[in-house]
């Protein structure tokens, strides 16, 4: 049966993924979760333009309900990690926790339907030489979204596609005007859901996490200023300090327990290495040996040279850096790559 399930999120990216399946011929149903209430995608005003794509290709449309999911792995995994001083990275767990898991379980069970589809960028092969699934860039590397979806395990990718992977996201707007979509010229989104919904991430923590005064310390314990909640700041941050200094200072370190913020100068937030945990290995399986790799620490930083160490039987990495590399983030994802395959990735738990 050549049907597939395209979750819907109401933006253009979701929309042309579902019309290029259709116009190939597939028999296309579309899936919006709701996550929560508010503007943007993935809220009520993209469960709109979703249904209204929907009646334009004259498709089925299934809203389902994923508030209370979204609530427990995002809301409180987000507020739980700030609360103790690190930076969580939510675009790779809900990928795995809150879209793709449950979108391929509700299209199996519910509808009888074996594939799923996105409009992700990023690329999925096979290695016909070991039978797994690679996950790859996509062409375009500025729209690129391999570095989200590396939690994602063999059984999703096999059933997942990506049809706008192989395409520049100018391609993505030609094909939505070409195809009369109504969201061919709807503006991207810029930010986080959670941001969108609440107009900025302190809004949002502030909801959450009462904001106490507390100290901004050195290295050394000298108190250099004040501010208003460890829970606002993140490492290699240097803007909203209020410091007047001799040079730049930068967030190297937040200690919630004694409620301080900790800075230093630019070379104090750079790191030769860090230990990541909860490591999924994607498009190879898990060495035994140290193996080479390139590695983002941060979504818009570059691949960096890099050595991985494998620690308990590859489900940890000690990773050291060619060169030293600024504002690595306990709670951020350490992503590593063979060229534009992905290898595996995981979340960063501590600086050298």
């Amino acid at each position: 049966m050549n049907s597939v399930v395209v979750g819907l999120s109401g933006g253009v990216d979701s929309s042309v993924a579902a019309a290029l399946l259709h116009h190939q011929g597939y028999d296309v149903v579309g899936l919006t979760l709701w996550l929560m209430k508010g503007k943007g995608q993935c809220c009520s005003e993209g469960m709109v333009d979703a249904a209204r794509l929907c009646e334009d290709l004259s498709i089925p449309h299934h809203i389902v309900d994923m508030r209370e999911v979204f609530q427990a792995n995002i809301v409180d995994y987000l507020v739980a990690g700030y609360s103790q001083g690190i930076t969580p990275l939510p675009c790779s767990q809900c990928n795995k926790a809150v879209k793709f898991g449950p979108m391929l379980h509700y299209a199996r069970t519910e509808l009888g339907v074996d594939r799923i589809a996105t409009g992700h960028y990023a690329q999925i092969t096979r290695d016909d030489s070991t039978g797994r699934y690679q996950l790859r860039r996509a062409v375009d590397t500025n729209k690129d979204q391999a570095y989200f979806l590396y939690d994602l395990g063999q059984e999703i990718l096999a059933a997942t596609l990506f049809p706008l992977g192989n395409q520049p996201k100018t391609e993505t707007r030609r094909i939505a005007t070409e195809f009369g979509l109504h969201t061919a010229e709807k503006p991207e989104s810029q930010d986080l859901c959670l941001i969108e919904a609440h107009g900025s991430m302190q809004a949002f923590l502030d909801k959450y996490i009462t904001p106490q005064t507390g100290e901004i310390v050195d290295q050394a314990g000298r108190v250099l200023g004040r501010h208003e909640g460890v829970h606002h700041y993140t490492i290699g941050q240097r803007k909203g300090l209020g410091i007047a200094h001799s040079e730049p200072l930068y967030v190297i370190g937040l200690d919630p327990m004694r409620n301080r913020v900790i800075v230093g100068d630019r070379s104090s937030a750079q790191d030769y290495e860090c230990i990541v945990r909860q490591v999924n290995w994607v498009s190879i399986a898990p060495p035994t040996t140290p193996i080479r790799a390139e590695v983002q620490v941060r979504y818009r930083s570059a691949a960096v040279p890099a050595t991985l160490i494998p620690l308990d039987g590859g489900m940890g990495l000690r990773i050291v850096f060619d060169d030293p590399q600024f504002s690595v983030t306990p709670g951020q994802a350490a992503v590593c790559y063979n060229g534009d395959i992905l290898l595996c990735g995981g979340i960063i738990e501590s600086r050298s």
